[in-house]
């Protein structure tokens, strides 16, 4: 059954999406109700699979050494929860989103298209299949940034293309040289390099710093951040929102395998690539924030919050310590759940008020009360004040970058946290402030009806979520604790 299932969570969205695809006139409620068919589905499957037994499925070998496969394990299981479930939230809310735009069935079809790329990828058994299935994530949701085949989104799904592949590329280039010193391309935690790994320490140790920047390109990290604020303002808000909480951490799970399944942390820990991975990483944390704290475009300003976010995942991984990794994972969760809340937030503020500046924004809270609110929720989450769920990620963030025991990074880590914290609340707050408060000469808005139960309640759902996710974290945190230790 596990097996069975292992294929189904792949071959549903490809199945429906290829459906999708082929309905070009249908109705739009026919095309809704196919794609949140396939969405719930999906969730039911994952959500089913959690309690099941690890699966092992091959499919082919390319040569005698390269084959393509899917197993699961813990890892696997936590990123596919995050992707079936992101999609899910994201997807309902498109079907009102949608409503009014052209090719709705083909931008349901190619979220199907990217949601089963990572399934993919998340099940991954060896680096080459999850290399391959990288490379899909990228070609399939590239549509979803040109949906709207304007100049402007054409630049950005452009720059998007560039970006990822090149970063492909220098993966590429590091699988070709790990091949040459690993007992084998599977993913087992600890590591798989062999004796001639030692002596070829120099070149091991370049390559595999390059291979992760390349990696890096997906989840954003700098210098190959840039396609990051180019393509979210362009496309839809549901496509921003799976592309900035779900589909950059594509780029977070491959840098993980390399690293503590392929690599080890063993052979990384204390280098100069260890300690540069994580100067990158803090550099990305604090530019990101500085660059949202200065944006006015809403959701510009939500991209360069996830570009400095998803830095915070790659800091936690980078200092390899167990509660620094826990951490990392935690935020994986905390950032997927809060940032599709705050680009729904910001779609339901285009939708129904045509604003799409952070100045425009003064008021709308006596116009969209529940959404305003949700932003406000979320907000607290991602800024991390307790007990919103991103307290808890920082929390074991910050103890985890005190126990690396390198000099200066060991205490500069958790200054730099707290610094864009303060930058965090700098961006999102005024925005709550000034939603609600207006001031008394402000001339009041029409009260909306928040686009209907179909845009707000997957908002409230979502910001309810990462209030509860952190007041009753206990689960979840036992769970990525334990994952944690297992790559030590």
């Amino acid at each position: 059954m596990n097996r069975i299932l292992l294929i189904a969570m792949l071959l549903i969205p490809i199945g429906f999406g290829i459906a999708l695809a082929c309905m070009k006139r249908a109705k739009r409620t026919t095309a809704n109700a196919v794609f949140v068919a396939a969405l719930v589905l999906e969730a039911v499957c994952c959500l089913w699979y959690l309690f099941l037994p690890d699966a092992a499925v091959h499919l082919f070998s390319m040569t005698d050494t390269l084959s393509v496969g899917f197993a699961t394990d813990g890892v696997g299981r936590l990123f596919l929860s995050v992707g079936a479930f992101g999609f899910l939230f994201a997807g309902v809310y498109a079907t009102r989103y949608m409503a009014h735009g052209e090719r709705q069935a083909a931008f349901y079809a190619w979220m199907l298209f990217s949601l089963a790329a990572l399934v993919g990828m998340d099940a991954s058994q060896n680096l080459i299949t999850m290399y391959l299935f990288f490379e899909a994530a990228t070609l399939l949701s590239m549509p979803l940034v040109l949906h709207e085949r304007t100049q402007e989104s054409i630049r950005a799904a452009l720059k998007y293309l560039f970006y990822s592949v090149g970063g492909a590329f220098l993966a590429l280039l590091a699988i070709f040289t790990l091949s040459q010193y690993t007992d084998s391309l599977t993913f087992a935690a600890g590591g798989t390099l062999n004796a001639l790994a030692q002596s070829h320490r120099t070149l091991l140790e370049v390559t595999v710093f390059l291979g992760v920047l390349g990696f890096g390109a997906k989840a954003g990290m700098y210098p190959l951040h840039g396609w990051l604020p180019t393509a979210h303002p362009v496309a839809p808000a549901p496509a921003s929102a799976v592309l900035s909480a779900v589909i950059t951490k594509a780029g977070v799970l491959a840098i993980l395998r390399v690293i503590f399944y392929i690599v080890g942390a063993d052979f990384l820990s204390g280098t100069w690539v260890q300690i540069t991975w994580i100067a990158l990483s803090l550099l990305t944390v604090f530019m990101g924030s500085m660059m949202a704290y200065r944006e006015d475009v809403f959701k510009k300003r939500l991209a360069y919050s996830s570009v400095s976010q998803i830095s915070y995942v790659l800091c936690g991984l980078f200092c390899m310590t167990a509660q620094s990794i826990a951490g990392g994972l935690l935020h994986v969760v905390f950032h997927a759940c809060i940032k599709i809340c705050l680009f729904l937030v910001a779609g339901s503020f285009i939708v129904n008020l045509e604003k799409t500046r952070v100045s425009e924004l003064r008021g709308v809270g006596r116009a969209m009360p529940v959404t305003l609110w949700a932003f406000t929720i979320a907000s607290l989450g991602l800024i991390g004040i307790p007990p919103a769920a991103g307290f808890v990620s920082k929390w074991y963030l910050a103890l985890g970058a005190l126990d690396t025991g390198l000099p200066v990074l060991n205490w500069l880590a958790p200054v730099i946290l707290l610094v864009s914290a303060l930058l965090t609340a700098g961006y999102l707050l005024p925005i709550t402030i000034n939603g609600f408060f207006p001031g008394k000469d402000f001339p009041p808005l029409a009260r909306t009806n928040e686009g209907g139960a179909a845009m707000w309640l997957p908002i409230a759902l979502l910001a309810a979520i990462s209030l509860l996710a952190g007041i009753f974290a206990g689960p979840l945190t036992q769970w990525t604790s334990a994952l944690a230790a297992s790559l030590l």
